[in-house]
C-alpha cells in the first residue's frame, strides 16, 4: 500500500472502462476517494458504484471545478487518462482537432486549474496516460502519434518545472492494452500491438510501482525502453525498421 494515497482525493478521466477504470479501482483499493469521470454517464456511474467513488460525467477538459467540489476542495492526484485515437494519415482536420483537444489540451487545462493550489501547499501528483506512441510513434495513426508526443512533452515540462516545488509527475507509456481502443485500431493494431498486449490492471500495477519508486516514466512494456534508446541513438536505422513495418502492414491490410 502507498501510504500517501490513503484518503487522497483522486480524479481519473476516461474512467468508464479500460485503463481508466483499472486506475480508479486501484486507487480506491489504496483507500483514496476517487472521482470517476467519463463522457458516458452510465459507464462512469457503474465504475463509481463499484469502487465507492463519485461519478462525474462530461468533458475531461472541464471536470476540475466539479471534482474539487466533490472532494471537499482538494484534488491530490489527477489522472489525465481520457484519450481519442484516429487512424489514418490524411489531413482530416476534424480528427486532428479532436486529438489535439483531448490528448493534449485537456491535460493543459487540468494543470492550469490545479497548479495554483498545488504550488501553494507544496504537493500534487499529475498522472498522464500517454502511450508508447508518444515515445516512439505508431504506423497508420498520425493524429494519435503526434498528439501523444505532445502529451509526453507537456508531462516532461511539468516535471522539470515544478518537481522542486513538490509536484510529482508520471507519464504512462504502454504499447498494446486490451481495451476498446485497441480493438478499434484495426489491422495496424493487430500487427503491432495485439501480440504483446497487456491487461489494464497491468498498467495500473506498473503505475503504482512507479509511484513507490518515484519514477517519471512508467513502462508497462519494459522493452519500450530499449526501443526508445535505439530511436535516439540510431534514428535512421530505427526509421528504416519502422518503414519495414509499414510495408508489412500495407501487405496485409
Amino acid at each position: 500500500m502507498v501510504e500517501a494515497l490513503h484518503d487522497a482525493g483522486v480524479v481519473v478521466t476516461g474512467a468508464g472502462g479500460g485503463i481508466g477504470a483499472a486506475l480508479a479501482r486501484r486507487f480506491a483499493a489504496e483507500g483514496a476517494r476517487v472521482v470517476v469521470n467519463d463522457l458516458d454517464a452510465g459507464r462512469a456511474k457503474a465504475v463509481a458504484e463499484e469502487v465507492g467513488g463519485i461519478a462525474l460525467a462530461g468533458d475531461a477538459s472541464a471536470v476540475v471545478p466539479d471534482a474539487l467540489d466533490a472532494l471537499g476542495g482538494s484534488v491530490d492526484v489527477y489522472c489525465a487518462n481520457a484519450g481519442v485515437a484516429f487512424g489514418g494519415d490524411s489531413l482530416d482536420e476534424g480528427a486532428w482537432a479532436a486529438s489535439w483537444d483531448v490528448n493534449v489540451m485537456a491535460h493543459v487545462r487540468a494543470a492550469h486549474a490545479l497548479l495554483p493550489g498545488w504550488l501553494e501547499r507544496g504537493s500534487g501528483r499529475f498522472v498522464s496516460t500517454v502511450s508508447a506512441a508518444g515515445l516512439l510513434t505508431m504506423i497508420g495513426a498520425a493524429p494519435y502519434a503526434v498528439t501523444k508526443h505532445g502529451a509526453l512533452a507537456f508531462a516532461e515540462y511539468l516535471s522539470l518545472t515544478y518537481r522542486h516545488r513538490g509536484i510529482k509527475v508520471h507519464a504512462i507509456c504502454p504499447q498494446g492494452v486490451r481495451t476498446d481502443m485497441l480493438a478499434a485500431t484495426g489491422s495496424a493494431g493487430d500487427l503491432v500491438l495485439k501480440p504483446t498486449a497487456v491487461e489494464p490492471e497491468d498498467v495500473a500495477e506498473a503505475l503504482f510501482r512507479g509511484i513507490e519508486e518515484d519514477r517519471f516514466l512508467i513502462l508497462p512494456h519494459p522493452e519500450v525502453a530499449e526501443y526508445y534508446q535505439a530511436r535516439a541513438a540510431t534514428p535512421d536505422r530505427w526509421l528504416a525498421g519502422m518503414n519495414h513495418l509499414q510495408q508489412k502492414w500495407e501487405e496485409v491490410r
